[in-house]
């Protein structure tokens, strides 16, 4: 009995591996759903995040960001970012932005930088998954969020998000994917927006070409 039940359940995860390779791989026509992509894909991502409160800062190169990442921190005068991306830190001090990822230093953060999995265009929404070095509080936890992205992470409509993320990690998909769409918001009192009551007060993707 014992083995029979065995056999169903894998039967049944077989099955499902099959739907999921089948999803990525099977054409759709769900881009007659949306609107076009205007002017281009970077312009659109940039005004649909700026239309729900967010901020978009095109960079030319990777040595722009982080330039345009220090002048930020000194017009706020935050006095360190807090990173738990070992790349990106290893970057920010090479560029001598103050930043930190002990432990002592997070509740007291006034900003925090992570990467992201994909942009997408059509709704200026950044995808981010529990792979990231910088784990699920970093996205919800900072008074200020900025984003690090580069033009070859953006995908036009939310399908193609999930379809590339699919395609990215395969049968080990991350345990949790979400979209962030521009600083945390709610209207539950009186109806009036309020931005940042359950998460950050900023949202701001900096997005390099080069």
């Amino acid at each position: 009995m014992q083995s029979s039940s065995r056999k169903d359940i894998l039967k049944r995860i077989a099955s499902a591996t099959q739907r999921r390779l089948a999803f990525v791989e099977k054409p759709s026509d769900y881009k007659n759903i949306y609107k076009p992509i205007l002017p281009d894909i970077i312009t659109c991502f940039k005004n649909e995040l700026e239309a729900i409160n967010g901020q978009c800062i095109l960079c030319e190169s990777e040595f722009d960001l982080y330039l345009k990442i220090k002048e930020l921190i000194l017009s706020k005068g935050i006095s360190y970012v807090f990173c738990r991306d070992s790349r990106i830190s290893i970057s920010l001090k090479s560029n001598d932005i103050p930043t930190s990822s002990e432990i002592v230093d997070f509740e007291n953060m006034q900003a925090g930088i992570t990467a992201c999995e994909f942009l997408i265009a059509r709704t200026g929404s950044v995808v981010v998954s529990s792979k990231s070095e910088s784990g699920r509080q970093m996205n919800i936890f900072p008074p200020v969020h900025i984003v690090i992205a580069h033009a070859s992470q953006l995908v036009e409509y939310p399908e193609d998000a999930y379809i590339a993320i699919q395609k990215k990690y395969r049968d080990t998909l991350p345990s949790s994917i979400s979209t962030i769409s521009g600083p945390s918001r709610t209207a539950d009192i009186e109806k009036t927006l309020v931005l940042g009551a359950h998460g950050p007060k900023e949202f701001i993707v900096f997005l390099y070409k080069e």
